[in-house]
């Protein structure tokens, strides 16, 4: 059934297993900019990280939007000068991390490769031979935090060179005491295991972010400390705040969000949660104070203004207090104000039937940039 869906994505006609079909009844004014960006997002840039609509110089790329909404920058991600093993049409871009310089980190889900390239999309730095994947964050120390293989790993921005990294199976779950342990210690009989051998299944956790609270935040959350990691795991509707020397989780929540991405820490001493919320038709922004019990929806969607990813998905509070979201299954970049009014939205259109899947969406404020807008000359 994959080879019948994807041949024609599997040797580079059509990137079908990079398309998703658009919400149908989001506004669509030739399926592009719908509405105007306003207060924030109309005096800085956005970030719009997925699939090249022509694969001619990139299979994937990152565009970045004035405040007009015209494209003024594009980055090629040209996966084939980073991991000579695997072939883009098969990998996802998904984690990206902008610089003052104009150069972009990167993770790639069904890869091997995390990599630093310039506003031309050159390699700056890359490592190779490890899953990295989901999501890449600055700790404004220096260091960059993503997810590879079974843990959380913290490189430096500069070389790439590993610094550090902690195994979830290990550090947090065979190496903490007994509650931690029953918290996540989820394992299960197989059909090729002996009756009374469980073992744990193939990725029970699928932890899809990492996010470290950076110093200047550090004060609104007197629970944790600056360097700790906000982690995510999906299998579990579970988001922990861990101890990223030790591993201890020193704060957790289960739900009430279901498959969640992307927790956040505010400078308001709230965690927000994108809730995919699966078989639902509406996702979620959700928030919660550590240490209480109450949570608070800030955005859902509606008929008025549809709003669903059943998988992926990203969003940002923005400096007006406006809610950037990136539907990635929708393949759709949407801005909405607290009240829950829609201010602008754009779809990626690939065709008159679908869009390109957009994996996220980022602001940055106008004076963000070195020198002004990246250039490639």
């Amino acid at each position: 059934m994959d080879v019948a869906a994807n041949w024609r994505n599997d040797i580079g006609l059509e990137p079908t297993r990079h398309l998703v079909s658009p919400v149908a009844a989001s506004p669509d004014p030739e399926r592009g900019l719908s509405g105007k960006p306003a207060g924030s997002t109309a005096e800085g840039y956005i970030l719009v990280a997925g699939l090249s609509e022509t694969q001619e110089e990139s299979f994937h790329s990152v565009r970045l939007y004035d405040g007009e909404g015209n494209e003024v920058h594009r980055w090629p991600v040209r996966y084939d000068l980073l991991d000579t093993v695997h072939k883009p049409q098969y990998v996802l871009l998904h984690g990206m991390e902008v610089f003052e310089d104009g150069s972009l980190a990167l993770t790639f889900d069904a890869g091997e490769a995390i990599a630093r390239i310039d506003a031309c999309g050159q390699p700056i730095w890359r490592q190779n031979g490890r899953y990295y994947h989901h999501t890449i964050n600055r700790d404004g120390e220096g260091r960059l935090v993503t997810l590879g293989d079974d843990g959380v790993f913290r490189l430096d921005e500069e070389t790439g060179e590993i610094l550090d990294s902690i195994s979830i199976h290990e550090e947090m779950v065979q190496g903490q005491n007994q509650e931690q342990r029953a918290l996540l210690n989820i394992h299960s009989r197989t059909p090729e295991s002996a009756e009374e051998e469980v073992t744990l299944l193939h990725d029970p956790f699928h932890p899809n972010d990492a996010e470290p609270l950076r110093a200047d935040m550090a004060d609104a959350f007197p629970m944790f400390e600056a360097g700790d990691v906000l982690l995510s795991m999906r299998e579990l509707n579970l988001i922990t705040v861990i101890d990223i020397e030790t591993g201890k989780m020193k704060w957790w929540r289960y739900g009430p969000w279901f498959k969640q991405h992307d927790p956040d820490f505010q400078p308001d001493g709230t965690i927000t949660v994108f809730n995919n919320n699966p078989d639902s038709g509406a996702s979620s922004i959700m928030s919660v104070r550590p240490g209480e019990e109450d949570v608070e929806t800030l955005f859902a969607g509606s008929d008025g203004v549809p709003f669903y990813s059943w998988r992926r998905g990203k969003h940002q509070i923005l400096p007006d207090g406006n809610i950037l979201l990136t539907e990635a299954e929708g393949g759709r970049v949407l801005e909405v104000t607290p009240e829950g009014r829609l201010v602008w939205d754009r779809n990626m259109r690939w065709d008159a039937e679908k869009n390109g899947i957009i994996t996220e969406a980022r602001y940055v404020p106008g004076d963000f940039f070195e020198g002004g807008v990246p250039s490639c000359g």
